[in-house]
């Protein structure tokens, strides 16, 4: 700046910025990380915003509270059981939010509009196709048939990979396959996984929405039928590693590439905050503080 002028960081440190409230919308939350992320990003962006947890049972007492219809709420991050619940009370779904049928973010709108978006995607596409050697030509081995193994489905179907969905309840999965395309296997066992490769080509990438009290782990015959380099994404960031991460860590027969769950959770918060802000997000902070938290 010339003398006597202000600089542009001083210009932006003296502009008044009114605070604005976020959330985190579940239920039983408690464990989650999302405020400690999201409150440390608005601190080293010396942004004025708050980020808390709205722990309710129904959606119906959220968008009943106060802070739906204050003046000050500009977010929320929406966890599980809410993500399909909140989408009738938005004014407006993006395509991906649609094609998924889950909102895990909502956005406010300058006129007050309510926007749900989702990026739970994004948080599994990117550390998968970073350690990806090529996109395509492949499938995607999806353990579960929730909310987030439908997450799970897009990413897989935005890398071109075939989607084989594994489910301890079949029907469930059949909804899945139904809404994205892709395989059922009742049972993984070794006969159908060999067949689909077959079909499909190499199993590329792992994905388990499973629960980590679930305590799955792979039969070892699975080894021995995946490519010598696969990527391994277990959602659960609570335990830091879980039964199937330590399993496939030990495994001496493949190069598993690992992904926790943590980095799931800073990628899709990443994304979120440059919604609600605009602006880009303080990436390295964000990954920081999910790891000293998990």
């Amino acid at each position: 700046a010339a003398p006597g002028q202000l600089s542009s960081m001083e210009i932006m440190s003296r502009r008044k910025i009114d605070p604005k409230r976020f959330c985190i919308l579940g239920h039983n939350i408690s464990y989650s990380v999302s405020p400690q992320m999201h409150n440390k990003a608005f601190e080293v962006c010396k942004l004025p915003h708050t980020y808390g947890r709205a722990d309710v049972s129904t959606v119906e007492e959220f968008v009943n509270s106060e802070l739906w219809s204050n003046p000050s709420f500009a977010g929320a991050s929406v966890t599980i059981p809410h993500k399909q619940s909140i989408m009738a009370y938005l004014d407006n779904i993006t395509v991906d939010a649609k094609s998924i049928g889950a909102v895990n973010t909502i956005i406010i709108g300058k006129n007050g509009e309510k926007f749900g978006d989702n990026t739970d995607w994004i948080g599994i596409y990117n550390p998968i196709a970073r350690r990806l050697r090529s996109m395509g030509n492949g499938s995607c081995l999806i353990l579960g048939a929730g909310g987030t193994a439908r997450a799970a489905a897009y990413a897989a179907i935005q890398m071109g990979l075939h989607p084989i969905y594994y489910n301890r309840t079949p029907s469930k999965a059949e909804e899945l396959s139904e809404h994205f395309g892709g395989t059922v296997i009742p049972d993984l066992d070794e006969v159908s996984i060999k067949q689909l490769i077959k079909e499909h080509g190499d199993i590329k990438a792992t994905i388990s929405t499973l629960p980590a009290a679930a305590s799955f782990k792979f039969d070892q015959w699975f080894f021995n039928v995946i490519p010598q380099r696969m990527v391994l994404l277990d959602v659960n960031y609570k335990p830091f590693n879980t039964p199937l991460i330590l399993q496939c860590m030990s495994s001496s027969k493949c190069n598993i590439q690992i992904v926790r769950g943590s980095e799931m959770l800073w990628e899709q918060g990443v994304e979120q905050f440059e919604r609600w802000m605009s602006r880009r997000a303080p990436y390295g902070v964000m990954k920081d503080i999910v790891l000293e938290n998990c």
